[in-house]
Order: C-alpha cells, then structure tokens, then sequence
C-alpha cells in the first residue's frame, strides 16, 4: 500500500508556512514553478509538477534556499537551462543543484521515500557523472548535519519527521552513492 501522496505533503507545508509566510503549497498540471503573489491568489505559490510527491520535495526544497528578495519573483528569478544541456552548461546546472537537492534528500529520509539525485540532463551532448554529482549532494547533507540546517527547511523536516514517525538523522541516514544502488 503506497503511504505517501502530495495532499499529505500539502498539510504538511501549508501547517508550517501558510501563516508565517503566506505561502501555499500547490498541485500543478504541468512544470513546476514558484509564483509570488498577486492579482491571482493573495499568497505565494509553490506549484509542483502533476501531483507527483518528488517534485513536490524538490519544489519546496528550492523554496527554502530562497532568500527574502528572491521569493518576491516568478521563479525565484533563477537562470534554468532545460534539459539537452552541454558540458559547460550542465556543470552550472549541478552547481545550483546541489543544496536543494541535500534538502530534498534530507526531506525524503525524513519521510521514509527514496531519494534519487537527478542531474536532470536526459537528452544533453554530456553525460553527467551522478556519482560525482551525489557525492557534492552528500557532502552538502553531512555540513548541514554538522553545522545545523537552516530554519525554514529544519522546521519542515521536524513536521515531516512528526507525521512520518520517523527517526532523527545520523550520518549513516544518507549512504554514499554506491550503496544506493
């Protein structure tokens, strides 16, 4: 029986936020993106792709590396390549990955659900090392467990570790790349 689904990811995020940061979290029908508010809602928009609960992490993940300013723009205002991406190209991708997807990790093992690292580059000229890429993830993953994870991305990880019944992190929590196989 599957335990997860994105309404509970919905309650989750929309308990932690939706007073504090008038920020909602919300089932999309296609890309994700984030969406400040405006004449069409009165608050914030975290918009994941199709109802699937990855993207939903991922989105939020991204969110919670977002500063003040950059939440007031249409997709944080990041620069985003699509996927068919070159060596160069794919190499600045990954850099502006890495964080988010430590959280996203950090969130999925908080709510016992798989993490997969995506270097996202499906149709590129370059194929991406992932386990190069995971390894930089996991290293973000280990800092943080070290030196503390940020405020808002620790409240959600609490509130997922609540409604999960899930234990608290240990560095053996996340395993290198090769015993993800």
């Amino acid at each position: 029986m599957e335990t997860h689904h994105y309404e509970q990811l919905i309650e989750i995020f929309n308990g932690c936020f939706a007073e504090d940061y008038n920020t909602r979290l919300v089932k999309g029908d296609d890309e994700p993106i984030y969406l400040p508010a405006d004449s069409e809602a009165p608050y914030h928009r975290v918009v994941f792709a199709h109802g699937y609960y990855a993207s939903a992490l991922h989105e939020i993940a991204h969110w919670c590396i977002a500063g003040d300013e950059r939440r007031k723009l249409v997709d944080f205002g990041y620069w985003y390549c699509p996927d068919g991406r070159d060596e160069a190209t794919q190499h600045q991708f990954e850099d502006v990955e890495v964080k988010p997807q430590a959280l996203e990790w950090m969130f999925c093992v908080a709510a016992g659900f798989a993490f997969n690292v995506s270097c996202d580059n499906l149709s590129g000229d370059f194929e991406p090392d992932r386990i190069v890429f995971q390894r930089r993830v996991h290293q973000q993953v280990m800092h943080w467990l070290s030196a503390g994870v940020p405020s808002r991305p620790a409240r959600f990880i609490a509130a997922l570790q609540q409604y999960y019944h899930s234990a608290p992190f240990t560095a053996e929590s996340f395993p290198w790349p090769e015993d993800l196989c």
